[in-house]
């Protein structure tokens, strides 16, 4: 019999499916152990949840599931339009940041076309591109910070989606203003820059990139709910361009792809500035926690700007398995050509505190 391989788009065969962190229920299932058991630092959630206006205004949403979404999202178009200062017809919205980042795929990738991204950048960028038969070229990042310069140096007649995530996952480092000038002065007009922020609210002076916006330049600024806002689970993302640009990915985006109750949720969370507050001091708490711990471990670890650090134990498959019998989940990095690091999201200080305590016990078993 033929293989139905035969028959796919031939770039899917060896493509990558992307690997979220462990879910804690699949781990308490495999441990014998109860959920609440078990802590989550691996996939840059939000530990305090949602906000509480959030969650009434899902609560509430609820009730009319029966109907379908407002497909333009008229009420969170317009409180990001409030919040960002552009016109609500600059904002695209998503199921998830990640499906702008498809939409930039189906409008501007084909086979032949090129994408540049720098090194240990986020994998998405890269699977985005084999599906539509483009090429990608990776940057080395020195000291894993993003190279702008030798980003600009790579650029080819074939370059169309140009990728930078600023803060970057997983490694936590971050482009400044004058790198980003310099760079945007060195792209090509007809070369789309994706300068992806989802950890933008944890920055305490982030680089200005929707000026690009408003100059009419070719970017798109990508945003998410499901950092600080906590709605990882309801999926809504979204991309800030020039209105012509954000015509091309509407003819992408499939109809009612925000559902309403991530529409209610988003629009009452982006009022709560408390939660976002409060979220940001325990993330800053928790991070330079995280970091004092490992410099007294003797591990290498990367200064992060986000909700996250990455730090190096030698053999990340290895520690990352033994920590889950002890109830502690973080990411291991070999799908980012970093096999002796592991990313440990920030979360409350007991979780942290917990997963110092148990990477202790790992490392300290490893040597004996």
């Amino acid at each position: 019999m033929t293989s139905i391989w035969d028959s796919a788009n031939p770039q899917l065969r060896d493509l990558a499916v992307y690997q979220p962190g462990k879910p804690i229920e699949e781990t308490a299932r495999e441990f014998g152990t109860r959920a609440s058991d078990i802590i989550k630092l691996a996939s840059n959630e939000n530990p305090l949840g949602p906000s509480p206006k959030a969650l009434q205004a899902m609560h509430a949403a609820v009730e009319c599931t029966h109907l379908y979404p407002d497909g333009g999202g008229y009420y969170v178009t317009r409180a990001l339009s409030e919040k960002l200062g552009v016109p609500a017809d600059h904002i695209i919205l998503g199921n998830g940041s990640n499906e702008v980042i498809e939409f930039i795929g189906h409008a501007f990738l084909r086979p032949g076309a090129e994408i540049i991204t720098p090194e240990h950048a986020f994998i998405a960028y890269k699977i985005i591109a084999k599906v539509f038969g483009a090429r990608t070229t990776e940057i080395p990042s020195p000291d894993f910070r993003q190279d702008l310069d030798a980003i600009a140096n790579a650029i080819t007649p074939d370059t169309r989606v140009i990728f930078i995530a600023n803060p970057n996952n997983p490694t936590g480092t971050m482009a400044g203003e004058e790198e980003i000038e310099r760079f945007m002065s060195r792209v090509r007009e007809d070369v789309v820059v994706v300068f992806d922020e989802a950890y933008y609210e944890y920055v305490d002076r982030p680089p200005d990139t929707l000026k690009f916006v408003r100059d009419g330049r070719n970017v798109v600024v990508l945003r998410t709910f499901s950092k600080i806002h906590g709605l990882a689970s309801a999926r809504l993302g979204y991309g800030i361009a020039r209105p012509e640009l954000i015509s091309v990915l509407q003819k992408t985006r499939e109809p009612f792809n925000a559902n309403g109750i991530a529409q209610a949720a988003a629009a009452a969370a982006i009022t709560d500035e408390a939660h976002q507050r409060e979220t940001k001091r325990i993330t800053d708490e928790g991070r330079a926690y995280l970091q004092e711990q490992f410099a007294a471990m003797g591990l290498r670890f990367v200064p992060s700007f986000g909700n996250f650090v990455l730090v190096h134990v030698a053999d990340g498959a290895s520690v990352f398995k033994a920590l889950l019998p002890k109830g502690v989940i973080v990411r291991a990095m070999s799908g980012y050509n970093l096999a002796e690091w592991v990313r440990v999201s920030v979360g409350t200080m007991p979780q942290n505190e917990r997963c110092i305590a148990a990477l202790k016990e790992v490392l300290s078993g490893a040597k004996t």
